[in-house]
């Protein structure tokens, strides 16, 4: 991920938590090095955070979860779980509409 597509996510994550001073910044994108690197080596897509519609707020509300739910035993929301499988699809049909 590169440095300003990782702004663009810490800027959102941080207004999406209410978040004002950079005090937590260095954690926050930790997080989402951490989520960009699963779902890239572990998950096997390739991201492109300029689609706004999918792989970006799919970021921005995978790290808020995650940041959300540190201490949590719970697994990933089916929420989450859905989209990305809705990612899953558009990646193998080479589509960007669900």
């Amino acid at each position: 991920m590169l440095e300003q597509e990782l702004a663009t996510v810490l800027s959102l994550v941080k207004d999406r938590l209410g978040i004002r001073s950079t005090v937590r910044d260095t954690y926050i994108a930790a997080i989402i090095k951490g989520v960009a690197k699963e779902l890239e080596v572990v998950k096997g897509l390739t991201l492109d955070v300029t689609n706004e519609d999918h792989h970006l707020m799919f970021v921005v509300d995978l790290v808020t979860w995650r940041y959300q739910n540190r201490d949590s035993m719970e697994g990933t929301p089916r929420h989450l779980q859905f989209r990305l499988n809705e990612l899953y699809v558009q990646a193998v049909s080479g589509s960007d509409t669900p």
